[in-house]
């Protein structure tokens, strides 16, 4: 049986961050669904930090995820989210986060438009993409950007993952 309030995490993004975040979150008892990595370096991260998390294509985890994590280069967001608007891909309801600290929500507009809940999280600590990031994270705040109503799903993601949040 499922515990009540838990979500469906996919991770888009097998850099320094995303595996980490998908590791923080799951250890809080969400259930991490898939995982999207290219490189062989991403592949080997994510075996490393979520072992027995399949690694997806990113329209699969759109479509089975709850909240959906854009741990993408800063360069590839924009045109990720709109891509993925131009195929329908964002659901109603989907809680979509991006860590990509020059942006704040309006980069997430396409999946807003599709229904999309958007969150921006962003970390203020440099990641190494090992499992010493998730205590570093708990030592750490977290900046939250999110529409005034949807702010407490984000601080409260970001205590679960350990860190201290702040509204931005």
């Amino acid at each position: 049986m499922e515990r009540s309030g838990r979500l469906g995490v996919g991770v888009v993004g097998a850099g320094r961050v995303g595996p980490v975040f998908g590791a923080a979150l799951d250890a809080a008892g969400h259930a991490v669904i898939g995982i999207s990595a290219v490189s062989d370096a991403s592949r080997d991260r994510a075996e490393a930090m979520l072992p027995g998390v399949p690694i997806l294509e990113i329209p699969a985890i759109l479509e089975r995820s709850e909240l959906v994590i854009l741990a993408v280069p800063e360069a590839e967001l924009a045109s990720l989210v709109s891509g993925l608007a131009a195929t329908g891909a964002w659901q109603p309801g989907q809680l979509v986060v991006h860590t990509a600290p020059s942006f704040g929500i309006d980069v997430l507009a396409p999946a807003q438009a599709q229904g999309a809940i958007p969150l921006a999280i962003h970390p203020a600590m440099a990641f190494t993409g090992t499992s010493i990031d998730l205590v570093r994270l708990r030592e750490s705040y977290c900046a939250v950007t999110a529409a005034s109503v949807v702010q407490p799903i984000g601080m409260a993601l970001v205590v679960e993952m350990g860190a201290e949040p702040l509204i931005v």
